[in-house]
């Protein structure tokens, strides 16, 4: 490579808040992006790299095949050179369906089912009868899902109750419904015994029996008709019909009275009896799809034929990928769609890993999120070969351990929003710590262990635990204080409080980090309903109709509806999405501007950030929204900013400010530190201080250390993830954590 082809160059950045910066980025390296949350990297990174990384690649196909790939903006920048195709490895989940696996995500189903066709007995076929999206495979009462849709039993009946005493709780079939009295006509039915006092024989025939014909007494009448009991008649008018074939609202009256339950035919194991009879070496395909990695990699080793072998090392390959990502504990049936960002992450990571290219841009969204300080080394020695293998490495992340691993750091900020968005320093870990910025202030300190932790005395209690990979578990999580639940991933933390203890207590308001946004026409202002009380103030000082300051009513630019730009569809080429020249991007009419508030008009409020619109308005209905806002670090936000473009750590922040001033409530945080710089990190504990001062319970799920150290109780979920967790290794204060030696997480307190 030649010199001048040594760095990728950027001249002139202007992105979002990107104060017209340029940069190089030395190739074949590891570059490390820091600052805080809103400073400016991912405008960088993502909004004009990784942007035009895609966009000219996009423009290698032809016209025809653009049009089906994904589409991207042309960035505001003078000029990039020497750029490289580029793989994001974002946070977004794998998501899918119910159809979709971690075994067929990766491929590795596919190769078991090619194994399994060749070498498993009696031989049944080639490997699409091992396929649960195949006809020829699939289980045919669940249709290869491995659930279905069942009655939810308790809610449908109390059994403590008699028939007459309203046992059966379901609308259509309760007391004097025509469906009622077809079943509790019964000659062996009695009305008033509770229905947990009856036979097991007669219980079983009035809730599953059916046949025969019985006497109905109804409204003016006797009449014959067929006996059925209450759930196999719940079953065949609501289940065995197409549930798509109910009325709306009989289909969300339904949703409330039944469950996803396994399959009674393949016990969930997808497949039919034909393809679950073929075994290699005493195990099903579906056995090894329920295996922990670890235990499916030993055993996919002892497999011992020759003609197999190419298969064989291809998947102990992707299986030991997994493993060094530490992902060991999970198995080949676990649904996408049930794992978390981090895991989601690290299994994108793994597919790269299998390939061998080099020379390729690879990018990553704090790949540490989810990660125990136990697992960061493991990614950091993935991040090394990747660039090892010649490739240009470019992160950005918070974590201090990830940092240390940089080859070259570029510090954005100084701070967020309007005030971000310049280069503060480039160079080495080293060179960053003597520098005066915010990330080279932090990383020469810690938070230290809380001083004077809370005493709890009194708790709620979750009792036995066994979501999961919980081992019967009883723990007690304390009234009124900080408590931190930490463990390594798929310890079991989760399982622990997202199942087992909102269900035990489902008074709990969780605080998570899914997206805020209405539609993709809300903005802030719209969205905290602030918007209204504005547009209410200027409606009064200018006798006019308060619809005419929103872009969602009549003040909305009529040429592109309120939107700011307009999309010229070109047939099979991609739609070119430009400003509006009505209204030059601001969303509104012309006549809208002239109306001004203190000299600004609705769309230079809309521009202000939170700090700016608290020191401009004295409406104390307003003001109480933004410091609010600007009390959980988000004062850098503009008014306008669109509620689609913001983090999950910026929106799990605004559902925070909402409950601020509440108290006496129970919240559960999943993971608050994801996004936040080490400075945002000591605004986030002092949030968290001022709702337990204020007579809330807050529990946090968290793998961050300066978190746990500011815990007045800890629980450590352990010792190690999937079967070999699921046990509580120390539940008390923090600081006598350290002395429980099987712990790892004591380790790096």
């Amino acid at each position: 490579m030649t010199a001048e082809h040594e760095n990728i160059i950027l001249k002139g950045m202007r992105q979002n808040n990107l104060q017209n910066v340029s940069l190089e980025i030395p190739k074949n390296k590891i570059t490390i992006f820091t600052g805080v949350s809103g400073s400016g990297k991912s405008s960088i990174v993502f909004d004009t790299i990784a942007n035009e990384a895609g966009r000219q690649m996009n423009q290698t196909y032809s016209t025809f095949v653009q049009g089906f790939l994904p589409k991207y903006e042309k960035p505001i920048v003078d000029s990039i050179q020497n750029l490289s195709p580029a793989f994001i490895v974002d946070q977004k989940r794998l998501g899918g369906n119910a159809r979709s696996t971690l075994g067929t995500r990766t491929d590795i189903y596919s190769f078991l089912r090619l194994l399994f066709s060749r070498v498993a007995t009696p031989f049944v076929g080639f490997s699409n009868v091992y396929s649960f999206n195949d006809p020829d495979g699939m289980c045919p009462h669940c249709q290869g899902i491995g659930k279905v849709i069942g009655p939810n039993v308790d809610l449908i009946i109390d059994f403590t109750k008699s028939l007459n005493d309203d046992a059966v709780l379901f609308p259509p079939f309760r007391k004097d419904t025509w469906y009622y009295h077809s079943f509790a006509e019964a000659d062996f039915v009695d009305k008033d015994l509770p229905l947990n006092e009856y036979t097991p024989e007669d219980l079983d025939k009035l809730l599953y029996g059916h046949g025969g014909k019985i006497m109905v007494s109804h409204k003016d009448g006797t009449y014959k008709t067929d006996f059925e009991g209450i759930l196999y008649k719940f079953n065949r008018l609501y289940i065995e019909r197409d549930l798509s074939k109910h009325s709306e609202s009989t289909q969300k009256k339904l949703s409330a009275f039944t469950v996803l339950e396994t399959c009674p035919s393949c016990h969930g194991q997808r497949l039919n009896d034909k393809s679950l009879s073929s075994r290699l070496n005493g195990k099903t395909i579906a056995d090894l799809t329920e295996m922990e990695l670890t235990d499916l990699l030993a055993f996919i080793k002892q497999i011992d034929a020759p003609e197999v072998q190419p298969m064989v090392s291809e998947i102990v390959i992707r299986l030991q990928n997994l493993i060094d990502m530490n992902l060991d504990y999970l198995t080949l049936s676990r649904e996408t769609t049930t794992l978390s960002g981090g895991e989601s992450q690290r299994i994108k990571v793994v597919q790269y890993l299998n390939n061998s290219l080099n020379n390729v841009l690879y990018i990553f969204d704090e790949p540490s999120t989810g990660l125990h300080p136990r697992d960061v080394q493991s990614l950091n020695k993935m991040l090394q070969k990747l660039r090892d293998k010649g490739n240009t490495v470019l992160v950005v992340e918070h974590d201090p351990d990830v940092i240390e691993v940089a080859d070259l750091i570029v510090d954005v900020g100084p701070l967020a929003g309007s005030h971000g968005g310049e280069i503060m320093f480039t160079g080495t870990v080293a060179e960053l710590k003597k520098r005066d910025t915010l990330t080279g202030q932090f990383l020469n300190q810690s938070i230290d262990f809380k001083e004077a932790p809370r005493q709890p005395d009194s708790y709620y209690h979750v009792l036995n635990a066994t979501a999961n990979n919980l081992k019967q578990i009883d723990v007690d999580i304390p009234k009124n204080v900080l408590t931190v639940v930490t463990g390594v991933a798929g310890s079991g933390k989760s399982s622990l409080i997202f199942e087992e203890f909102v269900k035990q207590h489902p008074e709990a308001i969780v605080i998570d980090q899914s997206a805020l946004h209405k539609s993709n026409r809300s903005n802030l202002a719209t969205y905290t309903k602030i918007l209204t009380t504005i547009r209410e103030i200027y409606a009064k000082k200018h006798q006019v109709d308060k619809a005419l300051f929103s872009f969602n009513s009549t003040g909305g630019c009529e040429k592109c509806n309120g939107k700011g730009y307009i999309v010229t569809e070109l047939a099979f080429m991609e739609g070119v999405k430009t400003t509006c020249t009505a209204c030059n991007g601001t969303q509104y009419k012309e006549e809208v501007l002239q109306f001004k508030l203190g000299g600004y008009n609705i769309v230079e409020i809309l521009k202000m950030t939170v700090s700016e619109a608290l020191d401009f308005f004295e409406n104390k209905k307003i003001s109480k929204v933004l410091s609010t806002l600007e009390e959980v670090g988000l004062g850098y936000l503009s008014l306008g900013q669109m509620m689609d473009t913001l983090s999950g750590g910026e929106c799990q922040r605004i559902k925070l400010a909402s409950e601020l001033h509440k108290s006496g409530n129970l919240y559960i945080l999943d993971e608050p530190t994801t996004g936040l710089h080490m400075a945002n990190v000591k605004e986030l504990l002092d949030l968290l201080e001022r709702l337990v001062n204020n007579g809330s319970s807050v529990v946090v799920i968290e793998h961050n250390v300066d978190v746990m150290k500011h815990a007045d109780w800890i629980i450590d979920i352990g010792p190690e993830a999937g079967k070999n967790g699921g046990e509580i290794m120390y539940a008390g204060p923090v600081k006598e954590m350290k002395q429980v030696e099987q712990s790892l997480t004591a380790k790096y307190l």
